[in-house]
């Protein structure tokens, strides 16, 4: 299988989330990604889009959401752009599951579903342009990181 480049642009509303999840299914689909990891990636992603939605925008504001992937032979990743609010991943820490089970919370898991899920997640912000999120997923072994 060689690259797979697309990407698509929604309005921030949670009626387009089947949509992402339709697009990603095909993405991954294209790649060298196994189909275990399918729904796993899937569940990353529609996360991110949704945390979007409710934070960013606070279910108000009207914008845009960008979902643009990229894969090779050693890679799947997919890059969200927006154009809301600024959010501070590194100040959301890993919940205690057992402790949020117990507490039934529905929320505040989806940052940590995608730390667990992809082996890379990266977060930028450019003032006044956009909020960037990277997700990366390695297909076979993970390259060693560079000094």
């Amino acid at each position: 299988m060689g690259e797979v480049h697309d990407r698509i642009v929604i309005t921030n509303d949670t009626k387009f989330l089947g949509f992402v999840r339709e697009f990603m299914s095909r993405m991954i689909r294209q790649s060298n990604l196994s189909r275990d990891t399918e729904n796993r990636i899937i569940l990353a992603v529609d996360e991110a889009v949704a945390n979007i939605i409710e934070h960013a925008y606070e279910n108000q504001r009207e914008g845009t959401i960008d979902i643009e992937v990229e894969a090779d032979s050693k890679r799947f990743m997919c890059t969200i752009r927006d154009s809301g609010k600024k959010f501070q991943p590194d100040t959301v820490h890993d919940p205690s599951i057992p402790e949020h089970i117990k507490a039934k919370k529905k929320k505040g898991l989806g940052i940590f579903l995608m730390r667990q899920i992809m082996d890379e997640v990266r977060y930028t912000f450019r003032e006044g342009i956009q909020n960037e999120l990277v997700l990366v997923k390695y297909i076979g072994e993970k390259p060693a990181p560079q000094p």
